[in-house]
Order: structure tokens, then sequence, then C-alpha cells
């Protein structure tokens, strides 16, 4: 993403990596600039992605993993049946609320990193094919996750914007600025 991503102060790892969340989380927020819920809702590319649902799916996803750090039931939870709808809009869903949830999880997912006595705390992973079994990860690698996942997703939201309307990542930082691009 073109933008640049301070540190809260020189050294403050744990300050650093929310940092990076924080500015992958920017770009995907960025991507949905100005546009209404039809337009959140489309897929104007061969995918199946609309950035409505990247939206959506990530702010899951990031209360998904939250719910896993905390060792607590996750509200939302999917299911292998219901996953394709945590990648939509659904009816009575807007892209406005849908922000508002992930501004939520952001913060509660903020506030929980901040609490933890140390990022090298584990966590266990749950049994899956894709999780080495018995597996635990720490509060470090969590946030390193979740700037993979929402980068990843941030991406595809650049190519979805880009295609729905000729908008660029650049663009788009400069309109959230207040300021012009090229």
């Amino acid at each position: 993403m073109p933008t640049h991503v301070n540190a809260e102060a020189h050294g403050d790892e744990r300050g650093a990596l929310l940092a990076f969340v924080e500015a992958q989380r920017g770009g995907l927020r960025r991507s949905v600039l100005g546009l209404d819920d039809e337009q959140a809702a489309s897929r104007p590319s061969a995918s199946e992605l609309s950035l409505g649902g990247l939206v959506k799916h990530v702010a899951e996803t990031e209360l998904n993993w939250l719910r896993m750090a905390q060792q607590k039931p996750n509200e939302r939870q999917r299911t292998q049946e219901t996953w394709g709808e945590s990648f939509r809009l659904a009816e009575g869903e807007t892209l406005v609320g849908v922000l508002a949830f992930w501004a939520e999880v952001a913060a509660e997912t903020e506030e929980f990193i901040r609490s933890v006595p140390s990022l090298n705390d584990t966590f266990p992973l749950p049994e899956a094919p894709w999780f080495p079994q018995d597996g635990a990860v720490s509060m470090r690698w969590l946030l390193l996750h979740l700037v993979e996942e929402i980068g990843r997703h941030a991406g595809h939201a650049d190519i979805i914007r880009e295609s729905l309307d000729g908008k660029t990542a650049f663009e788009l930082v400069a309109l959230e600025s207040g300021r012009s691009w090229g």
C-alpha cells in the first residue's frame, strides 16, 4: 500500500506491529471510499469477490483470530456451509454497517493486544488440516498474520476498485487526505 507506517516509538515492537495492522486495514477501507452499497456489492471482474464482501470477510476473520487468542467462542463462527456468506453482503447488510462492525473488532483487537503481558504469550490453534497438530502461536504471530491476511485482501481490493471505476490505491490515498493525485 502506498502509505508510510510510523511506529509509535523507537523500539516499540507492539506499537509497530499494531501500526502495520492498522495500515493494512486502512488500505482495505480506502478501497471502498465514496462507494454506495450497490457498488460495494458489485463484482466487476471474473472473480466472485466484491469490495463489500472483502471488508466483511476481513472483519469476520479478524474477529475469529481475536476470539482464538482470547480463548473465547466466536459469536460469528462460520461453518463449511456458511463460509461463502462471509464474502458477500447479505440482505439487510450495508457497507456502513460492516465498516462499523470492523471498527469495533479493530478496537477490541488493539485493546486485547495492549493488555497481554507479552507478545510471546501463546494460544492454541484449532484442529484443522492446515494447522500443526497441537499447534500454538504467539500474539506476535497473530499480529503478523493479520498483516498478511488483511494485506492480501487489500491487494484484491485494489484490483476490484480499479476494475470498478479506474481509481488506483494512490488516487484513493490522495482522495482520503483531501489532495489530488497526478
